[in-house]
């Protein structure tokens, strides 16, 4: 399952709105076909795993990151081409929360009498899954907030002068995320101030991210350079969308950041990179919408400066929200905090059960 889930690894950021998928299929202990869904509407992992595997895929055991569809989509149900290709067991990471499987690709193996394991290294593939779950069973994207601070807790200067607050090594990380994640974001005072490009570089093979521009009142240029073919400009009802639209950009009316982030669900965006100032952070914050915190503190004291999130003060220690989860880094001189304010949502066999009317 290791080797399906890095095999998955290689699609990140890739497969919107499909989720990353990998599969390894085993005969005898050594591994006879390996796959991985590379992007919407090309083969899905189990077909490239069976493909390679041959008629060795007869009796094999087939461990796959997400549970095998089991509806026709752009591509035929992979749960019917397993069992076509008479593998004897099926070992699934995670059930797929997507109505339209939610346990039917298990049931569909078992009722053909393959014995299906579920459950293995869970964890980790809920996390390649992340972006996925959040949007087929909430509407909207998996958000991470990530931002820099130093020691004091200062994102820059009094004047907004950041560059730099972290080390090289914390920075290539930022762009390996750029390119594993489906689209990053920031408000217009971003854009006005530094004109970012909001690409990805420095990693060998890497994409672009989808790049998000939030600006209520329509203050961005549409020859800002985060603005493009592909791009979206989250704005307000009064904007107008021709210049925009002009480039190439997808205009996005919101009335607030909870239908703009069902908006672009709806776009397919899966995971949204959330490296905006304080503001955008703030507002993100304050509306219960970020999911996951990636914060980078650096050994650096500065006194005076921009704090990480502008937002109303919380009046008390107990109403300050609290990540789950936390993991620590050392980048460099850099000290990388992971941790989650929602969880990551999953799928039980017995809630898949239920769905199915066999509780």
């Amino acid at each position: 399952m290791r080797e399906a889930l890095a095999l998955a690894a290689q699609a990140l950021g890739r497969t919107a709105p499909n989720p990353p998928v990998g599969c390894v299929l085993v005969q005898s202990g050594q591994a006879v076909g390996r796959g991985f869904h590379p992007a919407a509407g090309q083969p899905h992992a189990e077909v490239f795993a069976l493909r390679e595997a041959g008629e060795q895929a007869r009796g094999a055991t087939a461990y796959v990151t997400l549970e095998p569809c089991a509806h026709h989509g752009r591509t035929p149900p992979c749960a019917d081409a397993l069992i076509r290709a008479g593998v004897a067991r099926v070992v699934i990471a995670a059930l797929d929360p997507h109505p339209l499987v939610a346990g039917q690709g298990r049931q569909k193996l078992l009722n053909a009498g393959i014995q299906v394991t579920t459950g293995v290294l869970e964890a980790e593939a809920l996390r390649q899954q992340a972006g996925f779950r959040s949007r087929v069973t909430r509407g909207r994207p998996w958000t991470v907030l990530k931002y820099a601070m130093t020691l004091d807790g200062k994102v820059a200067a009094p004047n907004g002068h950041s560059r730099w607050v972290t080390g090289e090594a914390a920075r290539a990380r930022v762009h390996r995320w750029r390119n594993e994640l489906d689209a990053i974001a920031v408000g217009s005072g971003t854009v006005l101030a530094d004109d970012p490009a909001l690409t990805t570089r420095g990693v060998p093979g890497g994409r672009d991210p989808r790049r998000v521009v939030f600006d209520r009142r329509g203050r961005v240029p549409a020859t800002a350079r985060a603005l493009g073919p592909g791009s979206i400009l989250v704005t307000g009802p009064q904007t107008s969308p021709d210049p925009y639209e002009a480039r190439g950009v997808t205009v996005l009316p919101a009335a607030d950041l909870l239908e703009a982030l069902l908006g672009l669900g709806e776009l397919g965006v899966n995971d949204l990179l959330l490296e905006g100032g304080p503001r955008l952070a703030g507002a993100f914050v304050e509306a219960d919408a970020v999911d996951e915190v990636r914060v980078f503190v650096a050994p650096k004291l500065l006194g005076a400066g921009l704090p990480p999130l502008d937002r109303p003060p919380r009046e008390a220690m107990h109403l300050a929200r609290t990540l789950r989860d936390v993991t620590t880094e050392q980048l460099g001189t850099d000290t990388l905090i992971q941790g989650f304010l929602h969880d990551i949502p999953t799928l039980s066999p017995e809630a898949a059960a239920a769905l199915l009317g066999r509780s």
